[in-house]
Formats: C-alpha cells, sequence, structure tokens
C-alpha cells in the first residue's frame, strides 16, 4: 500500500501549571474525571488526540508535590526530602471558558483494589476540590492527517480518552472500535459517543486481548483507513508487528502507542512500542 497520510507537528508554549481541582466524578466504573482550574491555565492548548500533559503528585512521605529541577539543560530529581511522582494523560477536555473560567478535564482509571494502587490511581480516587495539582505540556500535538476515510481504534481503558478525542475529530467518519476493558461495565464510557458511523465491540475476560486480535485480523484495511492503538505495551506489540510486518502498513497509518506496561512504573511512551522493530 502506498503512504498516503501526513501528520502535522505543532509545538506549543511549555510551563508548569499550578491547578487545583474543581470538581471529581465516576464517570464510569473505575474511570474518575478530575476537573482542574485555575489561572495557569491560560494559554492551555491541545489539538490532537495523541496529546498528552504529565501530571506531577503529592509525595504521602512529605505531603507536599515535588517537581523535577533543570541542570544543564537536564531535567532530574531536587535535592531534599521527597520524590517526584509523575504520570502522562490525554486531556479528555479543556474549556477555556468554564463556570469557572479555564477548566481541564482529566480521567484516571481506578484500581479494583485499593490496596495496591499506585500513586496517581490513589491520588484520583481521593481527590477533593481545593486539592493541588501542577501539570507540564503538552510539548506539542502531532495533528492527525484530514483524509481519512476509515479508522480502526483499538484501546483499553487506560487510552479511551484518547478515543474520545479520535471521535469528536473524525465526525461522520467510520470508525470501528475495539476495546479491551477489564471490567465489563466500562462501555457505559463511551456511551454518549454512538452514532450509525460507529461500530463499538467490547472486550472483558481473561482472553480478550486475543479476541481484539481476532477481531482486527477479520477487518479489511483499505489505503484510506488509519488505524490506532494505545493501551498496555506488550498486548500492543503483536497488533503492531500484524499491521507493519503481515499486511506491510506504512508508519504513517498505524499510530501505536504504549501507555503502561505491566511490572513496570512510569513506562516512557515515547520509547519504541516493540524494541526489535522501532520503525
Amino acid at each position: 500500500m502506498s503512504n498516503r497520510f501526513e501528520w502535522t507537528r505543532v509545538m506549543h508554549e511549555t510551563k508548569r501549571r499550578h491547578l487545583t481541582v474543581l470538581r471529581t466524578e465516576l464517570v464510569a466504573p473505575r474511570m474518575q474525571r478530575i476537573t482542574l482550574g485555575g489561572a495557569d491555565l491560560e494559554g492551555f492548548a491541545s489539538l490532537a488526540p495523541g496529546d498528552h500533559v504529565k501530571a506531577f503528585f503529592p509525595d504521602p512521605s512529605v505531603g507536599e508535590i515535588v517537581t523535577p529541577v533543570v541542570v544543564d539543560g537536564r531535567t532530574q530529581q531536587p535535592e531534599g526530602p521527597g520524590e517526584v511522582i509523575a504520570r502522562d494523560y490525554t486531556p479528555f477536555a479543556f474549556r477555556p471558558d468554564g463556570e469557572n473560567g479555564p477548566e481541564l478535564d482529566l480521567d484516571f482509571v481506578l484500581h479494583a483494589d485499593a490496596a495496591h494502587s499506585g500513586p496517581a490511581a490513589s491520588w484520583a480516587a481521593n481527590a477533593r476540590p481545593g486539592d493541588p495539582l501542577i501539570i507540564g505540556g503538552p510539548r506539542g500535538s502531532r495533528v492527525p492527517p484530514r483524509d481519512i476515510e476509515r479508522a480502526i481504534l483499538i484501546a483499553d481503558e487506560s487510552a479511551l480518552p484518547s478515543v474520545t478525542r479520535w471521535l469528536d475529530l473524525l465526525g461522520d467518519t467510520e470508525v470501528v472500535g475495539l476495546f479491551s476493558t477489564l471490567d465489563p461495565a466500562t462501555p457505559s464510557y463511551l456511551s454518549g459517543y454512538a452514532a450509525d458511523s460507529r461500530e463499538f465491540r467490547w472486550f472483558s475476560g481473561e482472553d480478550r486481548d486475543n479476541r481484539v486480535a481476532e477481531a482486527l485480523a477479520a477487518l479489511e484495511i483499505t489505503e484510506g483507513t488509519l488505524v490506532f492503538l494505545a493501551g498496555e505495551a506488550g498486548s500492543l506489540i503483536p497488533l503492531r508487528r500484524y499491521l507493519r510486518r503481515e499486511l506491510g502498513l506504512p508508519k504513517e497509518q498505524v499510530d501505536a502507542h504504549g501507555y503502561w506496561k505491566k511490572g513496570e512504573a512510569n513506562l516512557d511512551h515515547h520509547a519504541p512500542l516493540d524494541p526489535s522493530d522501532p520503525d
């Protein structure tokens, strides 16, 4: 297949924004929406579904947010007590003219077992209005091409905010969604996004990733079809290999991102998803 997709890179002003929680809402089982506000949101921009902000959370050992320092052009842990605790999140929505000024929504996946929650999920589960949070970014937006005739969106819970951004961008474009989720009630997250041009398939249970792979293999992928896949890195590698190696799709047609990885804290999602095939 020939390459017909051209992506555009738009860079943004980088700054740390000191925000506070305005309100919280459980928008689906294990999905908590945190609405943030503050004057520092002036000038915030997020133009693409794959955008992310880096959120800095309080270190429970010191009771405050610790942020990195830049020394000789390099970001590093500051001296003194406390640890930098940061995770990346796709903005669900930004409203420059919200009821209380600029508002930013971030959606967090909560753990079924609170005792095994990481610091970000624990913070989100217990966040209350007035709690502080610091964010940085997005540093830039990779804006998708305009001539997408059809899209296949593959995601787990962690990537559903990106899916909503894709759906907003694609409008009436034909979409097939293949979603692997731990909780079978998670489909309620996209209840407001149903349309005649969209087909959502949800997979839960122990074999959910295999069923997603089987569903993908049964789909026809034309030159005008863009494939987005994001979520747990290990589960996405065989899907990307199928698309890039077996089908021979160009890299611009397969937008793949590992948002997290089993057994690894704070995965660098900028790193190649498949180390054996970094292209």
